[in-house]
């Protein structure tokens, strides 16, 4: 089939009562407004805050070609080297993005023309035009655009600016909640279809599906933990495939686009709601990390044994650490925590200086949890 461009309205469209779809918005629904009392210490959930980050963005740069995986990026990170190559600050670039949507959404925040373009410059900034980059960051294109292996092309580039007015009312109007979510798989569709920037357009429209989350509901600040790109990057061919069948236009192709994409977000919700519960997050992920630290000799024992300790009682003082340190002097002791805290291993509270937290991120460390949480399914395995 030749590719042609093929108008359709911006509208809702409401699914069948015993639809999947009704049963997945029903869940979704439930699972946006609770309240979640976890257990996970607030020092610990930001970690897997910034862990989801960079899988969101590795994955993101991935389904855009970018072959970095998510151990080669880890060193970056741990080197403090994530712009040394190109590849490297797309990612980059994308987690400062993430960090951009958390400052500026919240729920009920609007969405405006400058918030997506300041998406697209933070995406593509300081990246070569002729490949991740583009020739205007932070600009509607003012030239004509194709997809590659698609039988749509978007809208000519004088119709921009009319269709992203229409877009930015679509995502801000106040229609019943019910609709909150229909709303954020739509408006990824059509975010695609209408293609406003010259490249880079894919990594913006999951960042922007990110910021809807929020925008509707999905509290990110309190206790909640989002993925939606690995519902994407997963099968990247499905993604695609799905993208284009929407394109069509017709109102059962929308609701089965609907369906893929807030199906894959119940299902990562689900999964890292377990995260909250610290019992479970301790045994299953933060310890077996730490072991795998020591097989692999980033710790000797008595490190390995201090930090599962530490993780045990989830913030500690030094005389926490006494059942595990026996057979050390006191100034072996004093040697094993200034080590610790020399290579960020363990960080004292800002609010009190006496007493640590274990610190995964940026070290060694952070190589293991990010193998545990790929092993237990909390991350897709893309390398």
């Amino acid at each position: 089939m030749a590719a042609s461009f093929k108008h359709f309205d911006l509208k809702l469209i409401s699914p069948n009562f015993d639809s999947n779809l009704t049963d997945t918005l029903i869940q979704l629904d439930h699972l946006r407004k609770l309240q979640l009392s976890g257990t996970t210490p607030p020092w610990t959930f930001f970690q897997l805050k910034e862990i989801f980050h960079l899988f969101e963005s590795v994955g993101s740069a991935r389904i855009e070609g970018n072959r970095t995986t998510v151990a080669e990026y880890v060193e970056q990170k741990i080197d403090k080297k994530e712009r040394s190559l190109e590849r490297f600050a797309e990612i980059d670039n994308g987690e400062r993005a993430m960090t951009y949507i958390e400052e500026n959404i919240k729920e009920g925040s609007k969405i405006t023309h400058r918030f997506i373009r300041e998406l697209h410059h933070l995406a593509v900034e300081s990246l070569d035009e002729r490949e991740e980059g583009d020739k205007t960051p932070g600009a509607y294109r003012t030239w004509e655009v194709t997809i590659s292996k698609s039988s749509h092309i978007p809208p000519k580039h004088h119709l921009v600016p009319t269709y992203m007015d229409e877009l930015i009312s679509f995502v801000n109007n106040k229609d019943p909640e019910k609709y909150d979510l229909i709303k954020t798989a739509i408006a990824h569709h059509r975010f695609t279809w209408v293609h406003p920037f010259g490249n880079g357009n894919g990594r913006v429209v999951r960042l922007l599906t990110y910021a809807l989350l929020i925008k509707y509901g999905f509290n990110v600040h309190k206790g909640k933990l989002l993925n939606p790109t690995a519902v994407f990057c997963n099968d990247r061919d499905l993604y695609y495939e799905m993208l284009a069948k929407a394109d069509l236009g017709a109102d059962n192709k929308i609701l089965e686009w609907c369906e893929y994409v807030l199906k894959g977000i119940l299902d990562e919700i689900v999964k890292l709601n377990k995260l909250t519960d610290y019992a479970y997050l301790s045994k299953n992920i933060l310890i077996p990390a730490v072991d795998l630290g020591r097989e692999r000799g980033y710790l000797n024992k008595e490190e390995s044994d201090t930090l599962k300790r530490g993780i045990e009682i989830a913030d500690f003082k030094a005389s926490d650490l006494d059942k595990c340190l026996k057979g050390l002097t006191s100034r072996q002791r004093i040697h094993l925590i200034s080590k610790l805290k020399s290579h960020d291993f363990i960080r004292p509270h800002k609010e009190n200086g006496r007493i640590y937290f274990v610190n995964f991120m940026n070290n060694y460390l952070m190589r293991g949890l990010v193998r545990v949480l790929e092993k237990e399914g909390f991350i897709p395995n893309i390398d």
